[in-house]
């Protein structure tokens, strides 16, 4: 595995004492030969990556929302190259294992990798914290515990592999949202019904009153989820609140599920949305914690940082999010229809995670890349207990420019065994995405609040 940057510190698996913040030489790299998150600013040697410059801002001129929606700023970039079954080994570097398995397994799989365009960005007030967070952020000898860190990213300039998945886990996603959005998995043959669903996100760590992550309680986010369709579902509800520090209380979570007899609303305690559970509307193919790509604690994995690589991953996805595609369009039988998935070259982390041995797991092993422009964990490779590759994980990538802020539009779990997958917040048909849901309370994210919603029906 080629490592890009010597200066980095790789190949350690989280163990020993507690790390500090790194020291005010350190971090005054940032801005300077770092982006403001920690990113190298400078471009890759042959150009085909090239030096941030700020990202992506503003709403570009010319462009109009629709609906909530974010129209493509680049709408005539072409693809560079295309990469099928017969010409992955040409660019076989640049592939992760799943990607190659993807091509193997699928003869109508392709990739179109289009011109780098390093759009990422986020406010000064992320980039401020970030830079505090840089000396004052601490981890406990066990990657549960966080102290010194508020808003904006954790450790910018990561000395272990846990690390990256507390950057991942906290990045900056506005603090009030409210989306609309699809999920899909169809059978081998392509068919499939669309669950609809709308959730209500407080992201409890990017609240800008918050002064340390002490304040938090260990919640770092707030989260109900209501479905829409099919008429069957409609009517469930699901309550989260995201805990940081499993030691100090796992995740919380409640739900109602319709059809019940009972003559009050009966909403429970589960814990069927943590760790290994599988996904809710995944058909079993996806875990708990895949959601997101990867939410909930690490503490069930050793996480390995190996350094830096190139790959290919879905970036600038606004075609694959377009209101102008239905969901027949994007979703087909065995994969996307990658006529709409667009891929750049990134630098990304990689990081190894192994199932501890005193814990479980129905993946052993997770090999993760991280894109370095927004700590989102962009690709994963998901093996099974014998080691064997058993799924691929693939994030779409989107900056927000109004906001600004850069995350997954949606996320897909391909089965390699199975010859099925899962894609998780479509939006085409849908209101999109509000970062202005100032409305939401924070303190009406709780259990009262889903009975007091069943009974308004």
């Amino acid at each position: 595995m080629k490592v890009l940057s010597v200066s980095l510190v790789v190949g350690l698996c989280w163990s020993g004492a507690a790390v500090a913040g790194v020291p005010e030489s350190e971090a005054a790299r940032l801005g300077q030969d770092l982006t403001p998150i920690g990113a190298e600013k400078s471009g890759n040697a042959d150009g085909s990556i090239p030096v941030w410059d700020g990202g992506l801002t503003a709403v570009p001129e010319g462009v109009a929302f629709v609906g909530g929606h974010y129209p493509d700023p680049f709408p005539n970039d072409a693809p560079v190259a295309t990469i099928m079954s017969a010409n992955a080994e040409d660019h076989a570097l640049l592939l992760t294992d799943g990607q190659r398995a993807m091509f193997d397994r699928y003869p109508s799989y392709k990739m179109d990798v289009y011109e780098t365009r390093r759009t990422c960005s986020f406010p000064d007030s992320v980039y401020d914290a970030t830079r505090a967070n840089a000396v004052n952020g601490t981890i406990s000898d066990d990657g549960r515990q966080l102290s010194g860190v508020v808003l904006g990213v954790p450790f910018p300039i990561p000395q272990s592999g846990v690390e990256l998945v507390w950057n991942h886990n906290l990045r900056f996603r506005g603090h009030k949202v409210r989306r609309t959005f699809a999920s899909a998995a169809p059978s081998r043959a392509g068919s499939f019904t669309p669950i609809r669903v709308q959730d209500e996100l407080v992201f409890s760590y990017a609240d800008p009153a918050l002064g340390s992550i002490d304040e938090l309680n260990n919640i770092s986010l707030k989260y109900i989820q209501e479905t829409l369709s099919p008429p069957r579902r409609a009517g469930q509800l699901l309550l989260v609140h995201e805990t940081i520090d499993p030691n100090i209380a796992e995740r919380k979570s409640w739900q109602y599920t319709v059809g019940r007899t009972e003559s009050a609303p009966n909403v429970q305690r589960t814990t069927a949305v943590s760790y290994d559970s599988p996904q809710i509307y995944s058909d079993a193919m996806s875990t708990a914690d895949n959601f997101d790509m990867f939410s909930g604690p690490p503490d069930r994995y050793d996480w390995t940082l190996l350094g830096k690589e190139e790959k290919y991953i879905a970036y600038n996805s606004y075609r694959l999010s377009s209101p102008s595609l239905t969901y027949e369009d994007v979703v087909q039988a065995g994969h996307l229809n990658q006529d709409y998935v667009r891929y750049e070259r990134h630098r990304v982390w990689a990081v190894e995670a192994t199932l501890k041995p005193t814990t479980r797991h129905v993946y052993s092993r997770r090999t993760n890349y991280f894109d370095e422009d927004s700590w989102n964990l962009a690709s994963s490779n998901l093996y099974d207990a014998r080691g064997g590759l058993w799924r691929v994980q693939e994030a779409h990538l989107m900056q927000y420019y109004d906001v600004p802020t850069c995350f997954n539009a949606s996320d897909v779990v391909y089965d390699l065994i199975e010859g099925r997958y899962v894609v998780q917040n479509l939006k085409n048909e849908e209101k999109g995405i509000d970062f202005a849901a100032n409305d939401l309370i924070e303190s009406s994210f709780v259990p009262q609040e889903l009975r007091r919603r069943i009974t308004r029906r």
